[in-house]
């Protein structure tokens, strides 16, 4: 991958010099995933940072044969930096939710240029510390009606992976279980709520192409917005 892309694909990448670049991608290992497979298991955490160079993610945690999602990540974002510093166990595993590329380095390897370049020391910092807020959003959005925790949801998602098209912003049509979990609230209310936005016009679903587009994205950051 060239230098300029992937600081373009990767924010946590913005700021690292051309040489850090270069040597990451030098040891980085290439995966593909088909959608629904397992990208990493809850005993492989720890072992490596991953890179969402195309397609969707969910992470999940799994108690005995129930699942619940608890993020969605799409281009460009990154998973396992946690793990790599804080070695407790996890019971989370990251499932593809579509076709996907992933980048992944090598715990060591990772850690050798973060202590080699204090630019992307200081990015990741950021990148945790506004993951840390966007946690803290969500939890004092508990109380508010579900459709503004939604609308917070699916806006979240295309302002941080959605594509621009002349239609509205488009985002996968992620599976309503998952969009459920990560918003904290039911499946049937989900739907509910993603009809009336269909019925409004603010959103469309092409199930064909697997893409959910929010025609009306202004809409939704105002409703949003009513925390």
């Amino acid at each position: 991958m060239h230098v300029e892309v992937a600081q373009y694909t990767f924010p946590l990448m913005s700021t690292a010099s051309p040489q850090t670049l270069e040597w990451l991608f030098n040891v980085a290992t290439e995966h593909e995933y088909p959608t629904g497979r397992a990208v990493l298991m809850e005993d492989a955490w720890g072992n490596a940072v991953y890179f969402v160079v195309s397609g969707w993610v969910k992470v999940r945690r799994t108690v005995g044969e129930d699942s619940v999602a608890l993020a969605i990540l799409g281009r460009g974002d990154f998973f396992g930096e946690m793990a790599i510093l804080d070695e407790s166990p996890r019971s989370t595993d990251v499932i593809a939710l579509s076709p996907v590329k992933l980048l992944s380095i090598s715990r060591d390897k990772f850690i050798q240029i973060l202590f080699k370049d204090p630019q992307l020391h200081h990015r990741m910092l950021q990148m945790m510390v506004k993951r840390l807020r966007q946690a803290n959003v969500r939890l004092q959005m508990r109380t508010s009606p579900p459709a503004v925790k939604l609308a917070h949801t699916l806006v979240n998602l295309g302002e941080s992976y959605g594509k621009d098209s002349s239609i509205g912003k488009e985002i996968l049509n992620i599976p309503v279980k998952d969009l459920a979990d990560v918003t904290e609230i039911g499946v049937e209310e989900t739907n509910k709520i993603l009809e009336k936005l269909s019925e409004k016009g603010w959103i469309s679903i092409d199930s064909a192409n697997h893409v959910l587009i929010m025609v009306n994205f202004k809409q939704l950051v105002n409703l949003a917005d009513r925390v």
